[in-house]
This record gives structure tokens, C-alpha cells and sequence, in this order.
């Protein structure tokens, strides 16, 4: 299907909102997709010896980096594209809206690329050479999600990059540069955090099926429709809580990581509000109750590993 070229054309006079236009471009509810898998991969490490706070800082900064820059390749696609108008949902479509030029866009989203680019050679010279290879490969991904010939969010895989470079990836990266290897107990940890780091990005493709339909996308959320998305998303959520507690049986997590239980009423929350809702408004604040679900599930996983480490 063609791109609606009405869209292509200038946007509006630039806003005079300031700071606010430019926060909430970086998407902020999808910013804690990389900072709790930072937090949590510190906190596996912890038992193998002391924090590198220096690496843990960048690591931190150079994820949020990565994250803010990808969504900002999104918008300016999504308008290339025209799947962006005056009237989109969201925080999206800061373009059309806010009158941001496309070219600034861009330009800032490579100026956070750089610096990213820049924290990570301080990371490989303190840890492995090894990790500046997977960390160009997980910035290729962030540009091709929405960039390049055949967008990777344009088919039903979205999910399942989301989850692993913005979540286990990150997870096993953070303990890594703390431990220089990778455990068996890290990467079973991280799988619930993969499968929630999906699920927000799932939200997203529930909350627009029928306007990414129209752009002729193909997500999965499009490809079983609503109601059955909405069914495998509660399928997702439980099966992250039961993984949790399958941990905590096996002796792999400490039995405090069942706080995680916390956070079932965000996630009851969400998937009430994407059964109860019709339109991309009234979904949206359940999109906002999965991403605020993945964020208190991460951070209590986390607590409960750094209180199983203490009280041991």
C-alpha cells in the first residue's frame, strides 16, 4: 500500500512548548525498557563481587540513549511514511503536531547515536573489545525498526527484537561488563524481562492495529486481531509471573523476587483496559499500564535480588 503523501509535505510552524515537545519525542514511558534491564543485570552481578559504579552509569546512559534515539527514528519514518497526522494518539507524531522539522529530528537522534557510540568505547576499554560488535549490532536494530528498505516494526518479528535487544540483551551486557562472562542465572533471569520489553512494544501494535493496517503494515497484533492479541498478552504476563516463581522453586532466585507479585494489578489493569476500550484514545492508557507493569515487575525483580544477596 502507498504511503498517504499528504503527509509529506512541511510541517507546521515549529512549537513554542519547548522542552516538553522534545521529552516527550524520546517516548519517556518506553525509557524504563532499557533501565530496568541495566538495574537488574547490576544486581545479578552484585554476588560475583563489587559494583563498577562507572560502568554501571554508562551503561545506564548509553541503553536510555539508544532508546530515546530509536523512537526518534520512529517518528521521523513514521511521518516519511504518513503514518503520522494532527490527529495521531499519543506522544507520537511530534512532527505533524508540534512542527519539529524531520531534519532535526534525524540530526538529534545520530547526535545520541554518537554519544552513545562514545560511552561505549569507555565501556570496551574497561571490559571487552568483544562488546563493540554487539553494540553496533543492537544500534543497527534500533535504526532498523522503523528505518531502511524493509522495517522490522512492518512485520510480526517486532516483539521479538524488542525483547531481546532491549531486554535480555541489555540484561547480559549490564552483568557482563561487571563479572566479564555470562551465567546460566543471568540469561534465565532476564527471560521474563524479553517477553515484558515485547509486550509493551505489543501494546503499541494492539493500541494502532487498525491505522497500521491501513498503512499496510503487518504486526502480529494484525495478523490475529484484536481479541486474540488481547488473550496473548494475559497468556504473557502470566507466563512471566509463573517463570519468576519456577526460578524461586529451582533454588535459581531467592524467594524475595516473589514481590513481584506487586505489580499484577498494572497488569490487570492493562489488559482490562484493551478488552474495555474501542479506539486508540481509550486504549491508550492501558499501552501506558503495560509499560508501567514491565518497569515495577523489573525493579522489584531486581530488590528481590539485591535483598536475597544481603540477607543470605
Amino acid at each position: 500500500m502507498q504511503p498517504n503523501l499528504q503527509h509529506t509535505s512541511k510541517p507546521a510552524v515549529e512549537s513554542n512548548r519547548g522542552f516538553q515537545v522534545w521529552w516527550q519525542m524520546t517516548r519517556p514511558h518506553t525509557l524504563t525498557a532499557s533501565f530496568v534491564p541495566v538495574l537488574l543485570g547490576t544486581a545479578l552481578a552484585l554476588s560475583h563481587g563489587k559494583i563498577h559504579f562507572g560502568l554501571f552509569f554508562a551503561m545506564l546512559i548509553a541503553s536510555l540513549l539508544i532508546q530515546a534515539a530509536t523512537n526518534m527514528f520512529n517518528e521521523y519514518y513514521d511521518f516519511k511514511r504518513g503514518l503520522d497526522n494532527e490527529h495521531s494518539i499519543g506522544i507520537g507524531g511530534t512532527i505533524v503536531r508540534d512542527g519539529i522539522k524531520p531534519k532535526t529530528v534525524m540530526q538529534l537522534a545520530l547526535s545520541l547515536y554518537g554519544i552513545a557510540l562514545l560511552i561505549g568505547v569507555y565501556i570496551c576499554m574497561s571490559t571487552s573489545w568483544w562488546l563493540a560488535a554487539l553494540g553496533l549490532v543492537c544500534m543497527a536494530v534500533g535504526y532498523l525498526y522503523t528505518g531502511g528498505p524493509f522495517p522490522i516494526a512492518y512485520t510480526p518479528f517486532g516483539e521479538i527484537f524488542a525483547g531481546f535487544f532491549m531486554g535480555m540483551l541489555i540484561i547480559l551486557i549490564s552483568f557482563f561488563i561487571q563479572t566479564g562472562t555470562v551465567t546460566s542465572t543471568s540469561v534465565l533471569i532476564s527471560v521474563p524481562i524479553l517477553v515484558l520489553v515485547g509486550v509493551i512494544n505489543f501494546s503499541n501494535n494492539i493500541r494502532d492495529l487498525e491505522g497500521d493496517k491501513e498503512n499496510g503494515r503487518k504486526t502480529l497484533a494484525i495478523l490475529i486481531g484484536k481479541k486474540k492479541a488481547v488473550t496473548l498478552m494475559t497468556y504473557l504476563f502470566v507466563f512471566s509471573f509463573l517463570w519468576v516463581f519456577g526460578l524461586i522453586i529451582t533454588g535459581v532466585a531467592p524467594i524475595w523476587t516473589a514481590l513481584v507479585l506487586l505489580s499484577i494489578p498494572k497488569a490487570a489493569k492493562a489488559i482490562k483496559g484493551f478488552i474495555a476500550g474501542d479506539s486508540p484514545i481509550q486504549m491508550a492508557p492501558a499501552m501506558k499500564a503495560t509499560a508501567q507493569t514491565n518497569t515495577i515487575f523489573g525493579f522489584l525483580l531486581a530488590i528481590g535480588i539485591f535483598i536475597g544477596h544481603f540477607v543470605s
